[in-house]
């Protein structure tokens, strides 16, 4: 065991998604936690495994991998969260129960025919950059619902939602508006019916802001900082 405690932090953020839906009136069972466990040690996410904890995010193919062979057969589950390039898209389909970061048609050819090869359908979603921000990547919201459309006449792939990297701010109650507008996204993308898109999944809200984006609509916050240990800041903020 570490010294620092995983699991007095895993019991402290579950407690702030219950309260968080509580004030929003939502089911605590409806918002996934995802454990970012992204330069953390095996060791760490047995801890967290050990109190309860199955869902797993990393940024990095090549980490989530490894860490999938060590923890094979112990029930982890991964979701790729930070960018994929298409030249490394075999092998986080090969892993990846979900892929979060899916911010072009090209991706999404490229996981298909991947997805294709092994006789999977991978659960994807679409990377909007709501703020804008040149530092991160992403579609642009009047560009989203087009490329949707594109993307559920691929085969083997199955659109479930959005996901955003909302600005790292001091001040969460500053990233409401962009939760409350993936959210109304994804809410505009569902209303057209179109055949292999669901919009049940809202991937938003990380460890300075998951309670406002539970408000919001979240169903997965993304939390490493807030369950592993403050992690060093980077042109994309902090998880």
């Amino acid at each position: 065991m570490s010294e620092y405690s995983v699991s007095d932090s895993l019991a402290e953020v579950r407690s702030e998604i219950a309260e968080a839906c509580k004030r929003a009136g939502r089911n605590p069972a409806d918002v996934a936690l995802i454990a970012v466990s992204k330069t953390k040690p095996v060791s760490m996410i047995n801890e967290a495994m050990e109190a309860g904890q199955t869902l797993f995010g990393e940024n990095k193919v090549q980490e989530m991998c490894e860490k999938s062979v060590e923890l094979q057969d112990t029930g982890a589950v991964w979701h790729l969260i930070g960018h994929l390039q298409k030249n490394k898209v075999r092998k986080a389909v090969a892993v990846a129960a979900m892929i979060h970061s899916v911010d072009s048609l090209a991706l999404a050819a490229e996981i298909s025919k991947e997805a294709a090869r092994i006789g999977k359908v991978q659960d994807i979603l679409l990377e909007v950059n709501v703020a804008e921000e040149d530092s991160k990547f992403g579609l642009s919201v009047a560009e989203t619902p087009d490329v949707a459309k594109e993307i559920a006449k691929l085969p083997n792939l199955h659109l479930c939602g959005l996901m955003t990297v909302a600005p790292y701010t001091p001040v969460p109650e500053e990233n409401r508006k962009y939760f409350s507008a993936l959210r109304q996204l994804a809410v505009d993308i569902a209303s057209q019916n179109i055949d292999n898109i669901d919009m049940c999944c809202l991937s938003m809200g990380m460890s300075n802001d998951y309670a406002i984006a539970i408000e919001e609509g979240a169903t997965y916050v993304r939390v490493g900082s807030k369950i592993f240990g403050e992690r060093i800041y980077t042109t994309e903020g902090r998880v």
